[in-house]
């Protein structure tokens, strides 16, 4: 199946803007310790994005996201469908979606093409900053930092292929996406972020 995706509320990016730290992430998820070289040379040179930025990574200047990223996504959605208990768990067990299988049965029969899905940025929209309060509970009590990331307007729109090897899967496809105009897709989706409408190609 081939989606266009419309966000209908900006978006953030989510790669950390400091080199070395998000070099250093990457190489924490990855077993090997060797680095994912095109995920590296796809952050952005530029010295005026702060070590608390987040961004988008780019390639020749297109922000993209990555096929990862949406795959995410659709676990994300799976568990909001298993939580809503829709389906009992006998019927979710016959297709490998139980809460301890969903992860490993989209891992292995969801697949998200391409790998680089360029956005597409609505004539007259831009590249901005959104500077948001971050609380947390710490053992010292509540803790009060500023986040700062790459925003993409709403209107901003994206293309991917999304293949099932497991065609039992297919008839929770179209019920994952609609959770995007719910959950949002990328950072602060609490907020609304990101939130999206998909139209099938």
């Amino acid at each position: 199946m081939k989606v266009r995706i419309k966000f209908v509320e900006p978006v953030l990016g989510t790669l950390s803007g400091n080199k070395d730290a998000a070099t250093d992430f990457i190489l924490s998820k990855n077993p090997a310790k060797v680095p994912a070289q095109d995920e590296i040379e796809a952050l952005p040179e530029d010295e005026a994005l702060e070590k608390s930025s987040t961004i988008f990574p780019r390639e020749d200047g297109r922000p993209f996201i990555w096929d990862y990223q949406l795959k995410g996504f659709f676990k994300d959605s799976c568990l909001a469908l298993i939580m809503s208990g829709k389906m009992t768990q006998e019927e979710l067990k016959k297709i490998g979606l139980t809460k301890y299988l969903y992860k490993r049965t989209i891992d292995m029969m969801l697949f998200v093409r391409p790998r680089k899905m360029f956005l597409t940025i609505p004539e007259g929209g831009k590249i901005e900053f959104c500077e948001r309060p971050l609380r947390g509970q710490t053992m010292r009590g509540e803790r009060i930092s500023l986040a700062r990331s790459e925003m993409l307007p709403a209107g901003t729109t994206f293309e991917a292929e999304i293949m099932l090897l497991d065609k039992k899967l297919e008839d929770f496809l179209k019920p994952w996406l609609d959770y995007g105009a719910l959950r949002g897709l990328l950072q602060w989706r609490n907020s609304g972020m990101g939130s999206f409408v998909y139209e099938v190609l």
